[in-house]
């Protein structure tokens, strides 16, 4: 009898779909639950009591419903928030999201790094924690957008989103003398998970050439470690995607690729 474990993902909206993608090319063998908390998106206009108090009753009915082998949270306000949390009041295992300052600024020849996240990521004392620990020297500059992660969901809907509107999130980023290649910016952190689907554009409108550090690949790593390899030969399981408002998203043709080709249920 074959097995296939079922890995639930968890995100305030579609972000977390950037992480899933990278979980469902290491494990076609899981079977995938996405839940988008649309119905309280975003949770940057929320406080951080109530963010803690929707999520971890919430998470507990979808593990009652779904019975998971491992959850993501594929969002980092949820991560640096609620997490412990969630540990605390569940045995399944959780595999979290949180700025990837230490490989950023491992990996930064300039030391200037730039941290890309929500408002209420980048002035959390969990992200200032991780600045202390792990900035090896590097010169942080923390940009806190509050609009990308809505433009992010809007374009993956079919909206069309300005340069501009990309832009003036952007910017910030981007510190030192453009014609200085020695001392300027060379590495931004996306520290949100929407912030990869419109990496493209953002590359494109980047003043000048950076390091994009995105954590799922990591995550999808931790996943597979946490699982063990699979005892069979690889077969690709089925797929879920919820919406806490229960709206119809109508999304299909956009959202397959990121479950690896697999048919919604």
């Amino acid at each position: 009898m074959t097995y296939s474990p079922t890995i639930l993902v968890f995100d305030s909206g579609l972000g977390g779909l950037t992480v899933l993608r990278e979980v469902v090319a290491a494990r076609p063998d899981a079977h995938y639950v996405y839940v988008a908390d649309d119905a309280f998106f975003p949770y940057g206009h929320h406080g951080e009591d109530e963010i803690v108090a929707r999520v971890v009753p919430l998470m507990g009915e979808l593990i009652g419903t779904h019975d998971p082998d491992l959850v993501v949270i594929a969002c980092n306000t949820a991560s640096t928030l609620v997490l412990s949390h969630l540990r605390a009041a569940y045995s399944v295992p959780f595999v979290g999201t949180v700025p990837a300052i230490k490989p950023a600024c491992a990996q930064s020849k300039t030391r200037r790094v730039s941290v890309l996240g929500t408002k209420g990521t980048v002035k959390r004392e969990y992200t200032k924690a991780l600045i202390r620990d792990f900035a090896l020297g590097c010169e942080v500059t923390l940009v806190g957008s509050p609009e990308l992660a809505s433009l992010a969901e809007a374009e993956l809907s079919g909206s069309s989103i300005s340069d501009g509107d990309i832009l003036a999130e952007l910017a910030p980023c981007f510190v030192g003398d453009a014609a200085d290649a020695t001392s300027r910016t060379d590495t931004i952190v996306l520290a949100c998970t929407h912030y990869p689907l419109l990496l493209d554009r953002m590359k494109k409108l980047a003043p000048w050439p950076v390091a994009w550090i995105d954590p799922a690949p990591a995550i999808a790593r931790r996943v597979s470690d946490l699982l063990g390899a699979p005892t069979y030969g690889i077969a690709q399981s089925g797929a879920e995607m919820i919406f806490t408002s229960n709206r119809v998203h109508g999304l299909s043709a956009a959202l397959t690729p990121f479950f690896g080709g697999r048919a919604l249920a």
